[in-house]
Order: C-alpha cells, then sequence, then structure tokens
C-alpha cells in the first residue's frame, strides 16, 4: 500500500480533495495557509500529496474550507458496512510530521458522523505538542501506556484504559511504553 497517499489509478490523496475544495472556493494557498496559521509552503506539500498532515492540521484545514475531517479523508463512494482487515490497517499506516503514523478507517464511507483512527506511537519518534480542534474524543488504548494531558490533568492510560474529552481542551499524548497503539475517534 503506498503510505505517501498520493494519486494513483484514478484515486484521489486527502491533498487532491484540500486542492479541489480550495480551488472550488476560488481561495489561494496563501489564504488557506493563513487562515489555518500555516506556511503557504506546508500547504503546497499537503496539496501535492508530498507530506501527511497531522490530524490537527486536518482539522483547521476542514474548517477553513468549511468542511470536516471525514469529508477530506473519504474515497469517492457510498457504503453500508466497511470492514478493515488488521494487515489493511496496518499496512496502511502513514507517519505524520509529528512522528507518529495514523490510519483513517472507514475512509470510503461518505457522510459518516465520526472518523476513527488508528495510531501508532514509537516513544522515540513522537514530538512532544499539545493542540486543540473542535469537537470531541474517545480514546482507547489497545496495546501499550501512554500519558495523556487534557486541559492541566493528566491520564495515565494503560491497554484496555478509555479516555472521553472535550477536544477544545488542549490536549497531547507521550508513550510510556516504547510503543502503543490506540485507537482514537474524533466527532
Amino acid at each position: 500500500m503506498d503510505n505517501n497517499n498520493e494519486t494513483q489509478g484514478g484515486v484521489l490523496g486527502v491533498g487532491d480533495r484540500i486542492k479541489i475544495l480550495r480551488a472550488a472556493q476560488n481561495r489561494t494557498m496563501q489564504e488557506v495557509a493563513d487562515a489555518c496559521e500555516l506556511s503557504k509552503s506546508m500547504i503546497s506539500k499537503i496539496e501535492n500529496n508530498k507530506t501527511i498532515p497531522s490530524v490537527a492540521t486536518l482539522v483547521k484545514i476542514a474548517k477553513v474550507l468549511g468542511t470536516n475531517v471525514s469529508n477530506l479523508l473519504e474515497q469517492e463512494g457510498w457504503s453500508k458496512a466497511i470492514v478493515t482487515p488488521r494487515i489493511e490497517a496496518e499496512g496502511g499506516l502513514v507517519k505524520t510530521e509529528k512522528g507518529y503514523s495514523i490510519f483513517p478507517y472507514a475512509s470510503e464511507f461518505h457522510g459518516k458522523k465520526m472518523q476513527p483512527f488508528l495510531f501508532v506511537v514509537k516513544k522515540d519518534e513522537v514530538i512532544p505538542h499539545l493542540l486543540s480542534h473542535d469537537g470531541e474524543e474517545f480514546v482507547f488504548v489497545v496495546d501499550g501506556a501512554m500519558k495523556m494531558q487534557v486541559g492541566d490533568s493528566e491520564y495515565l492510560l494503560k491497554t484496555g484504559d478509555s479516555l472521553y474529552f472535550n477536544s477544545t481542551q488542549r490536549h497531547g499524548i507521550m508513550p510510556v511504553s516504547d510503543e502503543v497503539t490506540y485507537i482514537d475517534i474524533f466527532v
């Protein structure tokens, strides 16, 4: 599976969909970059599928373009049920500029109300950061342990633990184990 999400066989990448939506609104890359507090160069890299943006960056871009993350990630078509084999999710992980790897589940499901992600984070690769964005999140730790800061509180989450929170609060994770795998659902 192609990890840089470039257009192949007529399938549009996330960057392609962002570019089409921006152009349809007659907006420049600079306008979108300024509204997202990003550089024009970063928007260009994203639109040309040269980099995979973090979830927080996708949320900012989606908001600026008047859509949601699900619409940026979904492929053409409609489905009633999406099955994703484990090997497909693990093989489809892409590394973001913040050092963690993500896989968006059910990207081909049109008009969904939530966006579930598989995250795999290695202790020595993640860049510590806090972010906030509109919505709510549900985090479930599949394997490993991590500290999650939400606002002024810090939570230690281990295999099988979960956390639900308002994502307008500044939040971030730091692996405690060498690697942590978790599901994060954005609404």
